[in-house]
């Protein structure tokens, strides 16, 4: 079809995907930039001098590249009445971390096998049970749980705080398993049992392997969750066992005379690394596992 000078009309079609593309492109880089912004302040301001940061302004880089804040953040600043620094810190996150992530991950991944395939009596009143308790404010279940713990002997120590927070990822967990267990065919499940396959070893030799991208993304949202937690390490992990967390509450508010913008900065960009390391060693699985069967159910 052509007009009355010979040339093929223009469809309005072939300017709009061109401009919409361009307006989504000018959309995701202007929300990136206003993400972006507050984590750029905080590693320039890591770098600067207190003279710099009186001086400056806010978005300036640094005028010499130095890592003495971060070092006294790490080494020397003060978390309270101690001036040990986040090393301190560190280490116990680490040791409630890892105990904490691994039982979580174990638990939720045999409940969910439960729930999924060996259907136990009662298994849906038990799936709604754990879903509401997911889904339940933790904070209202410090004081019952303080109670409980220091009845048995576990309040103020690093087996208590463990328990709480594996406590507090049952829930979640078992749902991430339960749903991802109950996109597998129930054929599988039965010609295992036919080969003579009993509940464990079906479980270990034939479903946990299958289960590589769901482990990942239970252990980002745990890691995550635990590494970043404060009530939980403030309440129940007392002096001898505070996490990262707690020290860089510790590190902001109770300084004396100049705030150190630069140490409190380096601080919180050193309490942020290791969920950021995870994140980005493991984020294709968590991707997978999302993309498999995750939030599906």
């Amino acid at each position: 079809m052509t007009t009355e000078n010979g040339r093929a009309p223009v469809h309005r079609n072939a300017y709009a995907a061109p401009l919409s593309r361009a307006l989504t492109y000018v959309l995701l880089i202007a929300i990136a930039i206003v993400v972006l912004i507050p984590l750029y302040v905080m590693i320039v301001t890591a770098f600067k001098s207190m003279e710099e940061i009186r001086t400056g302004t806010l978005l300036s880089l640094p005028h010499a590249l130095t890592f003495e804040y971060w070092s006294k953040a790490w080494n020397s600043a003060c978390t309270g009445l101690r001036c040990e620094g986040l090393k301190v810190g560190f280490v116990n996150s680490v040791l409630i971390t890892i105990p904490s992530v691994a039982l979580a991950i174990a638990a939720g991944a045999v409940t969910g096998y439960a729930l999924s395939f060996w259907r136990v009596r009662f298994a849906n009143v038990l799936f709604t049970v754990l879903l509401i308790g997911g889904f339940f404010p933790y904070q209202v279940l410090i004081y019952p749980l303080v109670h409980i713990t220091s009845t048995i002997g576990l309040f103020n120590s690093l087996a208590g705080v463990i328990a709480v927070h594996v406590v507090f990822a049952l829930p979640v967990v078992t749902l991430l398993f339960r749903n991802y267990f109950a996109t597998i065919p129930i054929d599988l499940f039965k010609a295992a049992r036919v080969d003579g396959a009993g509940y464990w070893r079906f479980f270990f030799s034939i479903l946990l392997p299958m289960s590589v991208p769901m482990i990942a993304v239970a252990g980002i949202l745990q890691v995550t969750f635990i590494w970043n937690d404060y009530i939980v390490g403030l309440v129940f992990g007392g002096i001898n066992y505070a996490p990262m967390t707690v020290q860089l509450n510790n590190i902001v508010h109770s300084t004396y005379g100049e705030r150190e913008y630069n140490v409190e900065m380096a601080a919180t960009l050193l309490t942020s690394i290791i969920p950021l390391l995870v994140y980005f060693t493991s984020g294709r699985w968590f991707v997978r596992g999302v993309a498999s069967g995750a939030v599906k159910g």
